[in-house]
């Protein structure tokens, strides 16, 4: 897909923007239909794939396939395959890659106790894989240009992930040259009950930036353009990320820079509305 993507980036560089692109394995969530037709895993028969991989043999779901446990030698390809999709990114002019080690995919499923139960040097060392992944990625992605990890702080479940453990791996991917954290949560079980609210991530970011060291990234319910100021403004994230709100207006950049009485460039197509 780079080619198609390098032609999106050179349209978002014409523009003024910079381009990101988020790089993810979703091991034993994976082989999946679209969220808007029912989600849910997808067989063979249907367009799917067997087997999906994981740490351990644990199946997401009781109607989620069993995974099949990745070997060391497996583990090996995922970093370099990580590192391969980053290469691709680089050539189609990516500005950013973020990679996805949160919402229950697999570089979570391995950083998590709840699912992580191996015996060996990646069960022993939560983080390793995480490690090898950044390392395979940082070899070949320019150092001018940001790496970032999305990370789940926590997993809302007793004897899962906490921000504790996130400050720890947080301090560990600033020494492998990670240069911000996109604190986000949750993902890893079906069924688990978060109370959302607005702004309810964001001390795991200030967390994250106070006792790490390590630039963070708030996201969740941030909807308003005084309320992700606040947030930068007063030190507790370095960025504001949107998913949902930029969903629902696509044009919230816009209206946020006009409500805050910044001077941005607008795309040439919407500058008579720029007044």
């Amino acid at each position: 897909q780079a080619e198609a993507w390098a032609r999106v980036v050179r349209f978002l560089h014409e523009q003024g923007a910079a381009a990101g692109i988020q790089l993810a394995h979703a091991g034993r969530k994976a082989s999946t239909a679209r969220p808007w037709e029912g989600g849910g895993p997808v067989g063979p028969e249907q367009g799917g794939w067997r087997p999906v991989v994981g740490p351990t043999a644990s199946a997401f779901a009781p109607n989620y396939p069993e995974p099949k446990p990745l070997s060391p030698a497996e583990l090996a390809g995922v970093a370099e395959s990580f590192a391969a999709g980053a290469l691709r990114a680089r050539d189609a002019g990516f500005d950013v890659v973020e990679l996805h080690s949160g919402h229950g995919y697999l570089l979570h499923q391995f950083l998590s106790p709840l699912t992580n139960t191996r015996t060996d040097a990646w069960g022993q060392d939560r983080r390793l894989l995480l490690r090898q992944v950044v390392d395979a990625v940082r070899r070949v992605w320019p150092e001018e240009r940001p790496l970032l990890v999305r990370l789940s702080c926590t997993d809302w479940v007793p004897g899962g992930l906490d921000i504790a453990d996130t400050v720890q791996t947080a301090r560990e991917l600033r020494e492998h040259g990670v240069d911000l954290l996109d604190c986000s949560s949750g993902g890893l079980l079906p069924g688990v009950a978060i109370q959302e609210y607005a702004g309810y991530q964001v001390a795991f970011a200030a967390q994250v930036r106070r006792e790490a060291g390590l630039a963070s990234g708030a996201v969740g319910r941030i909807t308003a353009p005084a309320q992700a100021e606040q947030i930068v403004a007063g030190g507790q994230a370095d960025i504001v990320i949107l998913g949902r709100e930029l969903l629902r207006n696509p044009h919230w950049p816009l209206e946020a820079a006009h409500a805050l009485g910044v001077d941005v460039p607008w795309p040439v197509q919407y500058r008579r509305a720029k007044a």
